[in-house]
């Protein structure tokens, strides 16, 4: 396994991590993804950590918590080997204390998620969305305290935009309080919105990105393929309204170009589409779940090997999308050009 900083910090995290999302399994959406009790998660993590994979995600509002409960429960006993990383600030119930970033939110979720993790610290802490209602100060005075009491390590965000995230990181500097070194964010052959703002973000401030959904949301998995229906065991069919929108024209188009690269390397689609995503600037990180031994797996393939620079290009070339605007000026017109060079971002040719 390839370990990487996480963004400018000193912090070295695998190349691929391990989501906790199919743990518990409870609700809509989290049943729909898995219900993965203790004795199975405990299995699971022993295949990660003798794969080197030795950073475990999670969050508060995955399975109302139960998440957090089977993944500490899992990795007991060996605490020191394991790097957990969770979330807070989505709502957790129905109160006006249940959400947000506010300081008695977020101590009062960093005490119930260490009490459900069984453990004594975390060591990635992140906000799991921008809470525009709290002063920035606020939120990052209580991060302090709560790093300084050695609650947690480091911390990151995830789902900001970009001025969300520059705002945050230029008051924590000017206050001396802790900058975030992470952001997890939805990044995927088939949703490369990330590369157009928060990429570049990333590059300028060292925050490291921790891929969440690589697979687009379960749709590069190799199952869904142009002119079949979809199959009749994917989850996307309880889920797709949750996550982001693909259209399907788009997302056949990079389907057809991975199955061509999976025949040309013997690679399944889904580790293709994870190995591209490990050669994209920023990244330090691809979140993978699975919800049984065989698919975690398959996951763990797409290590240790890396697309060519042809096959990379072909990989751009079907899942590129037109720049939104303010960007697509600095794409197509030579003055707005001239001011922004493009950056090269494929890989160099392999010896």
């Amino acid at each position: 396994m390839e370990y990487r900083q996480l963004g400018a910090s000193g912090l070295k995290v695998p190349a691929l991590s391990f989501g906790a999302g199919t743990f518990g399994g409870q609700g809509p959406l989290f049943g729909a993804w898995g219900a993965t009790d203790v004795r199975e998660a405990r299995r699971l993590v022993d295949i990660c950590l003798d794969a080197g994979i030795t950073m475990f995600d999670t969050a508060d509002v995955y399975s109302a918590g139960a998440s957090e409960k089977v993944l500490g429960e899992a990795v007991k006993g060996r605490r020191e080997q394991v790097i957990i990383s969770t979330k807070v600030g989505l709502p957790t119930g129905e109160g006006p204390g249940d959400a947000g970033s506010s300081r008695s939110r977020l101590i009062t979720a960093c005490e119930d998620a260490l009490r459900r993790l069984g453990t004594d610290r975390i060591d990635l802490f992140q906000l799991h969305a921008f809470d525009a209602s709290t002063p920035i100060e606020e939120v990052l005075s209580t991060l302090d305290d709560l790093v300084r009491a050695g609650k947690i390590r480091y911390v990151g965000v995830s789902n900001f935009s970009g001025w969300q995230a520059m705002k945050s990181l230029a008051i924590a500097e000017r206050y001396g309080r802790p900058r975030y070194v992470a952001h997890q964010v939805h990044y995927s052959l088939v949703g490369r919105d990330y590369e157009w703002e928060l990429m570049p973000l990333g590059l300028d401030q060292g925050l490291g990105a921790v891929v969440w959904s690589p697979l687009g949301w379960g749709r590069l998995t190799g199952r869904i393929r142009r002119g079949q229906p979809l199959p009749a065991g994917s989850r996307l069919h309880r889920t797709a309204e949750y996550g982001p929108p693909v259209d399907d024209e788009h997302l056949y188009r990079v389907v057809d170009v991975l199955e061509e690269i999976a025949q040309e390397t013997g690679k399944a689609v889904p580790q293709i589409a994870i190995n591209w995503l490990l050669q994209r600037p920023t990244v330090s990180s691809v979140i993978i779940g699975a919800r049984n031994e065989e698919q975690l797996r398959q996951n763990l393939g797409a290590v240790g090997w890396s697309l060519t620079r042809d096959q990379m290009a072909k990989l751009d070339a079907a899942s590129s999308k037109p720049a939104p605007y303010p960007y697509f000026p600095y794409e197509r017109q030579e003055g707005f050009a001239r001011l922004n060079p493009p950056v090269d971002f494929t890989p160099p040719a392999a010896a």
